[in-house]
């Protein structure tokens, strides 16, 4: 890339920037980010209270914490998105201030981000470059040398995606691995990772750790967020852990094992990630014969007990997603029958679904599960409004009533109900998804990725939560990439592999070796 795209090379081409500052240095790059004292409150509310960190050059730095811990609000201060309120932050020595995300950019620190921000109806070259086209003829973008660019971004880290697809067209895996892309192209020498596997498979995620690996040995520095603690301990070298908003401790990853970080991070002893309390009758809760979605799956047969966790497993495009996207209403091309407790049903739109007792909790809370600008009441009673509204009014003491005891049965930690949904952390939003449809005392629950990116501490309780209802005989399908979740929590495991199901394995035979080989 030359001329205009000198600015959106990658990360095989010259990184003369790095280059000249290590030599200004005499190849001591020593720390690239240094925090101090950092603090910030939001309506009186402390977000941070002392937040202190290190980044050295050629290291990937973990930041863990529980959710509500500070760690967002931590990198969007770095980023330019807050001001803090306290505290000293340096960057190469010198003490900084960003005002804006372009100022970070321009100091040499990217984001990839948890929360997915694309441009629909733009194609993945345009996202990725937003902002930063090249121009052409006549004050123009010069598109040829754009998608040019993008593709050999993607080409270099192994994405398989379309550089003139539009985004609305993507996957929600998809869009994740384009987001990468677009926060690797500003050739930043501090990258900040936040949850960027959340939405990615296996495959994908050992690519990405192949990314990482390269970066830290050109002597950048990572700060990689992640609650998968399985991921942490391969990839990065250092820890920070933060809670309450404030510093815990920090050290080297070959120094801690899994239960003290877990312990550092909740602030006791966790003597299990999941629990396991449910025993599936012999009962049929759901039976699925059949179902066909043109391009999308084919032929997919299985049933689910009542008092059963059915898991379902497979990489990024198996096609998991898309059998609740049939099972809910959500794809009116699709075709097969379907059974509910041993009857018959035709579940063609998500009312019929809703109707039936099926609650879906989707795998993007974000974009399809909430609604970011209502309150923590709105959303937890949106789905309940027939039943809070006698006379076809809203009743307000109704809606306050299930809005209490939801928050309080789902231990979801909030301030007043009537703060807006996005106020709350990731695994307490989480909460309100669930909290949601359990107002509707739901029969069957379709889960994707119920626990994606919540903290251990979450993680626990979402799982006791769907744990108890399996127990008092509800029926659970879940879809999880994550196979410590599902070896821990379901009581068979079907594997997708390009939209069909290539195997069910009960709990006792199941194991990752044989979910990982049925899956490729």
């Amino acid at each position: 890339m030359t001329g205009a795209l000198n600015v959106l090379t990658f990360v095989n081409n010259k990184y003369t920037n790095i280059k000249n500052r290590q030599a200004a240095l005499g190849g001591n790059v020593g720390v690239l980010l240094k925090v101090e004292g950092l603090k910030k409150s939001f309506g009186g509310i402390a977000a941070l209270r002392d937040a202190r960190f290190e980044l050295e050059a050629g290291s990937v730095h973990a930041l863990c914490g529980g959710n509500g811990a500070g760690k967002s609000t931590f990198l969007s201060i770095l980023m330019g998105i807050y001001r803090r309120d306290a505290g000293k932050i340096w960057r190469d020595g010198r003490e900084v201030e960003f005002g804006s995300p372009a100022e970070a950019l321009a100091a040499g620190i990217a984001i990839i981000e948890q929360e997915l921000s694309p441009v629909p109806h733009m194609t993945v070259a345009e996202n990725i470059f937003l902002g930063r086209e090249p121009p052409g003829r006549f004050g123009g973008v010069d598109f040829r040398k754009m998608n040019a660019a993008a593709q050999a971004i993607l080409d270099d880290l192994g994405f398989a995606i379309p550089v003139t697809q539009h985004m609305h067209g993507l996957s929600v895996a998809q869009m994740q691995l384009v987001e990468i892309a677009k926060a690797l192209s500003h050739d930043a020498e501090v990258i900040f990772m936040d949850e960027p596997t959340s939405a990615i498979g296996e495959r994908e995620a050992h690519q990405l750790f192949t990314v990482v690996r390269r970066l830290r040995a050109q002597g950048r520095g990572i700060v990689y967020v992640s609650h998968r603690l399985s991921e942490i301990f391969d990839v990065a070298d250092h820890y920070t852990v933060f809670r309450d908003g404030a510093y815990v401790a920090s050290g080297s990853l070959a120094d801690v094992d899994r239960a003290g970080l877990i312990r550092m991070i909740v602030g006791r002893e966790v003597s299990e990630e999941y629990t396991k309390v449910n025993t599936p009758t012999d009962e049929e809760g759901l039976s699925v014969a059949g179902l066909t979605s043109p391009g999308k799956i084919a032929d997919i047969s299985f049933t689910v007990r009542k008092g059963e966790i059915f898991g379902i497993y497979g990489l990024m495009g198996s096609g998991r997603s898309e059998i609740f996207d049939c099972l809910f209403g959500l794809d009116r091309s699709s075709k097969g029958a379907v059974k509910l407790f041993g009857k018959p049903v035709s579940l063609a739109t998500p009312a019929q679904a809703i109707a039936a007792g099926v609650a879906l909790v989707t795998e993007d809370r974000k974009l399809t599960g909430l609604n970011l600008s209502d309150s923590i009441r709105g959303n937890i009673c949106v789905a309940s409004l027939p039943e809070l509204s006698p006379n076809f009014v809203v009743s307000a003491a109704r809606e306050a009533a299930a809005s209490r005891e939801t928050i309080e049965r789902f231990h979801i930690r909030a301030g007043r109900d009537t703060d807006l949904v996005s106020s709350l952390s990731g695994g307490n939003q989480q909460k309100v998804v669930l909290g949601k449809w359990f107002l509707r005392n739901p029969r069957m629950l379709l889960l994707d990725e119920p626990t994606r990116g919540v903290d251990v501490g979450a993680k626990r309780e979402i799982s006791r939560i769907v744990g108890d209802f399996a127990a008092a005989g509800g029926t659970v399908a879940m879809i999880s990439s994550e196979i410590d979740e599902l070896l821990g929590v379901a009581d068979r495991i079907m594997v997708m592999r390009d939209g069909r199901a290539v195997g069910i394995l009960d709990r006792s035979e199941a194991n990752a070796e044989k979910l990982v080989h049925l899956s490729v």
